[in-house]
């Protein structure tokens, strides 16, 4: 399983930037840490299309606007801009499409392709990931950018993103101190 973050949080909002769509594979989990891709973000960018909602009739219009600036997974040695507060994904657990229903997607918390995503820089969460489930840590322990945008605790040329506030529970989850 990738990296994901559980209910249990502490951050405040002034921590969290709303400036950059992801760009890579999806679906992606909320708990990933990212870094920008490409030129970042630019105050002359404007919104950017994404194309058509779907289907494209005669005389209607429907097209989808998304931000330009992007986001991308960080990996081993990269100074991540921050994590994932939401999944990125299209689709609910039924397949549907969730352009189709804005209001599902914000109970989901999922953001779209294109759309912006909110990214946390600092604070308190509750999480788990296939890198710190394979690993130990201990209460008090440095926790580094790893691959495919985990946490670990292996030092190497990786960057600390945070602290571990104690160790595993039963279900493999992590208190973390998150400061980007």
């Amino acid at each position: 399983y990738m990296a994901t973050l559980k209910p249990f949080r502490d951050y405040d909002e002034k921590d969290v930037i709303n400036l950059y769509a992801y760009e890579g594979t999806l679906p992606v989990n909320k708990g990933t840490l990212v870094k920008i891709n490409g030129n970042g973000w630019r105050s002359t960018d404007e919104l950017q299309m994404l194309g058509n909602l779907g289907k494209e009739y005669t005389n209607t219009v429907s097209t989808r606007y998304g931000v330009a600036a992007r986001v991308e997974d960080a990996g081993a040695g990269d100074t991540p801009l921050g994590m994932l507060l939401y999944d990125v994904k299209e689709t609910d657990e039924n397949g549907e499409l969730l352009k189709f229903n804005p209001r599902k997607a914000h109970e989901m918390e999922v953001a779209l392709s294109g759309q912006a995503v909110p990214l946390v820089t600092r604070g308190i969460f509750l999480y788990s990931g296939s890198t710190m489930s394979a690993e130990t840590p201990t209460a008090g322990q440095a926790l580094y950018c790893g691959a495919n945008g985990e946490m670990t605790t292996g030092v190497g040329s990786n960057v600390q993103v945070g602290v571990s506030l104690g160790v595993k529970d039963t279900h493999g989850h992590i208190l973390i101190k998150l400061n980007l």
